[in-house]
């Protein structure tokens, strides 16, 4: 197996995902962090990206796909490829989620290639000025 690590980026790279309930905290959060966020380059899976960039036209947010299509996979992969600096998880943990294999499989990797990751506004908040001053 050969492990790829890529060079940081000049910008540090966030992740946005959301549950359901919690996209209106996302994309609250994101207005009221926007000048922090505006410093970093935000990827997000397909309608928490797209809450955000309602709420924060002037952000600049790369889109993947839904999380229950594939897009918690594709931040899992760009976190397992060094891509992503930091994760931000708006999880509601009062509700089931149908795929909460792949939600869990996202959280692992944050926690395996140890990057900061929040998953409520207050962590958030908190590690955001960290992040983007890096």
């Amino acid at each position: 197996m050969t492990e790829t690590t890529e060079t940081p980026a000049a910008t540090p790279t966030i992740a946005l995902v959301a549950h359901d309930a919690k996209k209106a905290e996302m994309a609250a959060f994101a207005e009221a962090h926007r000048n922090e966020l505006a410093a970093t380059t935000l990827y997000a899976t397909g309608t928490t990206g797209a809450r955000v960039m309602e709420r924060c036209p002037e952000l600049s947010v790369t889109r993947l796909k839904s999380g229950p299509l594939g897009g918690d996979q594709q931040i899992g992969a760009m976190i397992a490829e060094g891509r992503i600096d930091m994760l931000i998880f708006f999880v509601d943990p009062l509700s089931p989620h149908p795929h909460d294999v792949d939600v869990k499989a996202l959280m692992r990797l944050a926690l395996v290639y140890d990057i900061p990751m929040a998953l409520n506004p207050a962590t958030a908040a908190r590690l955001l000025p960290v992040a983007a001053s890096a």
